[in-house]
Parts: C-alpha cells; sequence; structure tokens
C-alpha cells in the first residue's frame, strides 16, 4: 500500500518552529500529491511554523511542487489536547509521524497506527529516509490502520500449527455450529461432528 507520501507532526510548545516547518516542506517535496500536516497545542507554534514555511519554501529549488502539494494537502491545525492529536492521529494512520512534544514517549505509548514513528526535535523523517535503519517501503493513505512498514518478515516463509485435545475440539463443536449454519458449510459442521459418533 505505499503511495504518496505524507508527514504528521504532533508539536506542542517546546517545539522550534523552524525545525517543524523543514521537516513539512521535506515531505511536500515529494510531489504535488504528498500530505505536510501539523497537529498542535501551541496557536503561537502555528503561526510561528506558518511564517517559517513562508521564509524556507522561496530557497528551495523544488518550491513550485512544494507549493502545490501545501496548496492541496497541507494543513496546520491547533488541538484541544495532546490527546485530541492523539486520537486524529490515530484515525488518519500516518506513513510518518513526528512527536515533536516535552515527552515523546509518552505521547507515542497512545499510538496504534502509524507506518513509522520518529520521537523528539532531532529524529526528522529524512533519517528514515537514507540512513537511520529503517525501511522505507511504508503504508500511506491510512493503510498505517491495517498494515505494518515492509520488513524482513515478509521475505520469511512460515508455517502455522495447530494441535487441538478431543476434549478441546468437543468444546468448540457447538460454538461452530452457528457459523457453519449461517455460511451454509454443511461438509464443515459435519467435518467435526463426525469425531464424536
Amino acid at each position: 500500500p505505499p503511495g504518496p507520501s505524507e508527514v504528521l507532526v504532533i508539536a506542542d510548545e517546546t517545539a522550534q518552529a523552524s525545525f517543524v516547518a523543514a521537516d513539512l516542506l521535506s515531505q511536500a517535496e515529494h510531489g504535488e500529491d504528498s500530505a505536510a500536516i501539523l497537529l498542535t497545542t501551541s496557536a503561537r507554534l502555528a503561526e510561528d511554523v506558518a511564517a517559517a514555511v513562508a521564509v524556507q519554501v522561496p530557497a528551495l529549488p523544488t518550491a513550485a511542487r512544494i507549493c502545490a502539494s501545501l496548496a492541496r494537502y497541507g494543513m496546520i491545525l491547533i488541538m484541544e489536547d495532546l490527546d485530541a492529536c492523539v486520537r486524529f492521529a490515530n484515525d488518519y494512520a500516518p506513513e510518518h509521524l513526528e512527536i515533536m512534544t516535552a515527552d515523546p514517549w509518552a505521547v507515542s505509548a497512545r499510538l496504534s497506527n502509524a507506518g513509522s514513528v520518529f520521537l523528539g526535535h532531532f529524529s526528522p523523517v529524512t533519517m528514515g529516509d537514507y540512513l537511520s535503519g529503517t525501511n522505507h517501503v511504508i503504508p500511506t493513505g491510512g493503510y498505517a490502520r491495517m498494515f505494518s512498514p515492509l520488513s524482513v518478515d515478509e521475505f520469511v516463509k512460515k508455517l502455522e500449527v495447530q494441535e487441538l485435545t478431543s476434549q478441546g475440539l468437543q468444546a468448540l463443536q457447538e460454538p461452530l455450529r452457528a457459523l457453519t449454519a449461517a455460511e451454509g458449510f454443511a461438509a464443515h459442521q459435519r467435518e467435526v461432528d463426525i469425531r464424536f459418533g
């Protein structure tokens, strides 16, 4: 499910506006369909980041692409508190999630949906792209709710092994009946029933 690049930044008043702006622009640089979103609990940081973006964009050779991306999928949202940021992030399920708060580990402990998480003020997504060792094939477009980043697990063949005892199978015989009846699969139920004569 990898697709257009996206970054979601959760930041509080401890974040440096210039860092946040640079991180948003880095992902917007990927293409006009890239998303760059800031969630912050600080109205002042929101204003400072918008100003920093305006200062940083003109100096970049990819400014036209960045501006097109930000016009379509760029946002700065002021949130009520970090809980609201976490709820938004879990619903949005971003490809890249940066947490620039006073305690990024505490915020990350409440997250369940993100492709790759970058903690603190000195963990920009670019390092994940190039040098920190994480895989760069990451789910986008909300797919982080269902998929993980590409890892060595994708290249490992695994087996599933099951063993039920006679008592265990018999205990599941009746619950199975409702499922096989709902699907109309009588032979599936008989496969279990025949073992108990």
